[in-house]
């Protein structure tokens, strides 16, 4: 396999699984994920879900050509379906929007009983992962903000707590990422700035209406507050 094929944010999720990681990835697509971890660790085993034909046909194909059948289990199912209780300690799901990942990680609870370690990359709405983390027991231990071809991507890196711990945030913490909020790269900068403006823009435009949403107007501009005082001096 050809490390070029795989996008510069996977191989940042990638250096958060651990030698001799026994993980999956959902909505592998060609699997490229695996194959990169699978040659760089001849240690590692993984399972590449995926929900559609194509790309599932695509990463059988990419397993095989790459001579990783013995540790690389492709599998057609959707979300954790595709995963036995106990089975894996890792769990990747990239690529998603925030919420559809939670909605995943819900489904299958029952199948994260050993996963001690959950990397997401979600394209929006990373806030909902972070309150689902959190709800669930699973501490924030890494965070990373990336531009890779004109799109911003976060990594969120969640570790399982013991029984009776759960890791507080507060709500500025959930909505922009509790180690982004701390280093706050270039990255994040552009990211808020550009989502203050649309939020700018949509509070303009619902303003306009004949019966204004006083209560989503009243979110949105508690959220324009938050990014000016995380911005403040930037």
């Amino acid at each position: 396999m050809n490390e070029k094929l795989l996008s510069r944010r996977l191989q940042v999720v990638a250096s958060y699984l651990p030698l001799g990681a026994h993980f999956a990835d959902i909505g592998s697509d060609h699997a490229y994920l695996p194959c990169y971890v699978c040659l760089k660790d001849p240690s590692a085993v993984a399972v590449a879900g995926e929900v559609n034909d194509g790309p599932y046909q695509s990463a059988k194909k990419e397993v095989e050509a790459n001579d990783l059948t013995d540790r690389i289990s492709v599998r057609k199912g959707d979300g954790l379906s595709v995963l036995s209780p106990d089975e894996v300690e890792q769990v990747v799901i990239a690529g998603m929007g925030g919420t559809l990942i939670t909605n995943i990680l819900e489904t299958g609870k029952r199948k994260l009983s050993r996963v001690s370690r959950v990397v997401v990359q979600p394209n929006v709405d990373a806030k909902s992962l972070r309150r689902w983390l959190a709800d669930n027991r699973y501490k924030i231990m890494a965070e990373e903000i990336l531009e890779e071809a004109g799109h911003i991507y976060e990594v969120i890196v969640a570790d399982k707590q013991a029984a009776g711990e759960q890791a507080k945030y507060t709500p500025k913490e959930i909505y922009f990422g509790p180690y982004l909020l701390k280093e706050k790269n270039d990255s994040f900068k552009r990211k808020w700035r550009e989502e203050k403006a649309k939020k700018e823009y949509v509070r303009e435009e619902m303003n306009k209406a004949v019966t204004p949403d006083t209560k989503k107007i009243a979110v949105l501009e508690q959220e324009i507050q938050w990014i000016e005082e995380v911005m403040q001096n930037e």
